[in-house]
């Protein structure tokens, strides 16, 4: 039910009107960067039932706030100052953009009397993040803060979710104001006709080699439980798209492997030869697609079923036989309707396909160069971790290990930017285990990837947030390096790497830092770590041969050369 909106009027600080609206709207969480330019909303956070995080950059705090959005479905809310603030903000409001995640990040502005002369830190916000925002705005009279906050929870959570920015003049955050609250927003669901429930289950009697791939957001547990429950009946192979593997537990008999980079080329040739794609709630984007290669533009060879909460994507890029304009839970919810086959024809298929994807992810059948196996390492996680520990990771070939060993088995475990952001795992572990300082946080890092916003790790310690974070080390930037071998071999150029003594970063910040060299390091260290209570980095270094499970730098610069003479 709605909250009330007050109807007692009250003169208020137009900041304060903003945090009012927050309140008004269920916000629990802020992350922020201080700024001079909002101080009236610091102001009213002062006396405010929301937590604030104080993060150390502001791309930092956007990533933070992406993660609450990720993690429980509602706006996460990031405020920052103008100008650079802004700036740096952006990469998280890039990574919501890509991802689908509803945020609402709120920037500090000049006063409006001195727009358009290039005042100090000024910047147009609609110019500058119209693109990759769902609606960028500034709110210049104070008397309409109630009206836009509330519109921007609606807009931010409606659809395709994603995010929306606004800018706050400092003056207009001063002026005074009798306003209303506005009551809580709600999300619109609306539900698939019969008509399209009876065509779904038509051309599911009709298909021989179906598949469903599970993505984008919308999602919950419940309609998590929901669809497993229809594959199950069904018999329906399942695969999730690249940085989704919550969205389907991969212990399900019907799991059969992800989408994305590096996946398995049995389920690739699978997905190519299949006669129906139920595609449900993702786009089906360049890296989930293999670059576009496994269905056909505009016409896919298969049967295509796509399921999408914003029917602006729907036929966008893939023309659909059954176009489905309705949220994953409201679609899985009306799966419970349709009658399962008898025998389904594909059923022999799927135990292939699964039993391929375990064989695929075996941690103990891989090896590399160097001391510290991470395929060891992975099994030994594996037989550690809780069921609900969530796992962060920016972007490197590092993060391979995660998404192809670590076995998901609970939506809301996993963080990890479809975007490909470099960075973003540190920050969605903090914001993460600030969230919820019962579940148990790890983040994956390369070494690359930790030092764009390894400064997040002062706010971990800060908050006393015992995360964990695996840094592993190679010395370079090695997704880069990969594909310079590969396109330009023994041509070596902007992408080694000095590192400093990570381990002794993490205990100059006050927290828990140990260097592990060997296999046999890792899980005492690792437990050193849980024991301490403190934020840790366990700096793992890797041979720099090691790019992936399946190759070596070596193996990848001879064949680039053999192919060139």
């Amino acid at each position: 039910m709605n909250a009330s909106p007050e109807t007692t009027l009250r003169p208020r600080l137009g900041g304060h009107i903003l945090v009012d609206q927050l309140l008004a709207q269920g916000t629990e969480h802020v992350f922020c960067v201080p700024g001079e330019s909002y101080l009236a909303v610091l102001d009213g956070l002062h006396d405010a039932a929301i937590q604030v995080t104080v993060c150390r950059q502001e791309g930092g705090a956007a990533m933070m706030a992406d993660a609450y959005g990720k993690l429980t479905g509602k706006p996460g809310i990031c405020m920052v100052t103008r100008g650079p603030g802004a700036s740096n903000a952006l990469a998280g409001i890039h990574i919501a953009k890509q991802d689908s995640t509803p945020l609402i990040l709120f920037v500090g502005q000049i006063e409006r009397g001195m727009r358009e002369r290039e005042a100090f830190q000024e910047m147009d916000y609609r110019a500058v993040f119209g693109t990759q925002v769902k609606w960028a705005t500034e709110i210049d009279q104070v008397e309409r803060i109630p009206e836009i906050v509330s519109r921007a929870f609606h807009v931010a959570t409606s659809g395709r979710p994603g995010p929306v920015v606004i800018a706050l003049p400092e003056d207009m955050l001063v002026e005074i104001a009798e306003v209303s609250d506005a009551p809580r927003y709600e999300v619109i669901e609306s539900a698939p006709s019969s008509q399209q429930l009876e065509a779904l289950a038509q051309q599911l009697g009709q298909a021989r080699k179906p598949i469903a791939i599970l993505g984008g957001t919308r999602w919950n547990q419940q309609a998590v439980d929901q669809f497993a429950d229809f594959a199950t009946s069904h018999q329906l192979p399942v695969a999730v798209q690249f940085r989704r593997q919550m969205l389907f537990s991969t212990a399900h008999p019907c799991f059969v492997g992800d989408v994305g980079l590096g996946s398995n080329p049995e389920l690739m040739r699978y997905i190519k030869e299949s006669d129906l794609v139920l595609l449900v709630g993702g786009r089906m984007s360049e890296i989930a697609s293999q670059s576009y290669t496994l269905l056909d533009i505009p016409v896919p060879a298969q049967t295509l079923i796509h399921v999408h909460p914003d029917v602006s994507e729907l036929n966008r890029v893939y023309r659909s036989n059954i176009g489905i304009n309705v949220s994953p839970i409201a679609f899985a919810q009306a799966l419970g309707s349709l009658t399962a086959p008898q025998a389904p024809a594909w059923s022999g298929e799927r135990d292939q396909l699964r039993a391929s994807y375990l064989n695929w992810t075996d941690p103990q059948k891989i090896t590399h160069p160097g001391q510290l196996q991470m395929g060891q390492v992975m099994s030994y996680l594996r037989s550690v971790l809780p069921e609900d520990a969530i796992m962060c990771n920016g972007a490197g070939n590092y993060a391979t290990w995660l998404h192809r060993f670590h076995r998901f088995t609970r939506y809301g475990t996993q963080l990890a930017p479809t975007s490909g952001s470099m960075g973003y795992g540190l920050p969605a572990a903090v914001g993460a285990k600030r969230i919820d300082p019962s579940k148990t946080v790890i983040c994956f890092a390369g070494d690359g990837c930790f030092m764009m916003h390894g400064q997040e790790f002062a706010t971990a310690v800060q908050y006393q947030l015992p995360i964990i974070v695996l840094l592993i080390d190679n010395g370079m930037y090695g997704t880069i390096r990969m594909h310079q071998e590969l396109h330009y071999p023994a041509r070596l150029s902007a992408t080694e790497l000095q590192n400093p003594d990570f381990a002794a970063y993490a205990q100059a910040f006050g927290g828990h830092g140990e260097r592990v060299e060997t296999t046999e390091q890792f899980a005492p260290a690792f437990e050193r770590a849980l024991a301490s209570g403190k934020p840790a980095i366990l700096h793992c270094l890797i041979d720099p041969q090691a790019i992936s499970p399946t190759t070596t730098l070596q193996k990848i610069r001879e064949k680039a050369l053999a192919s060139q003479s």
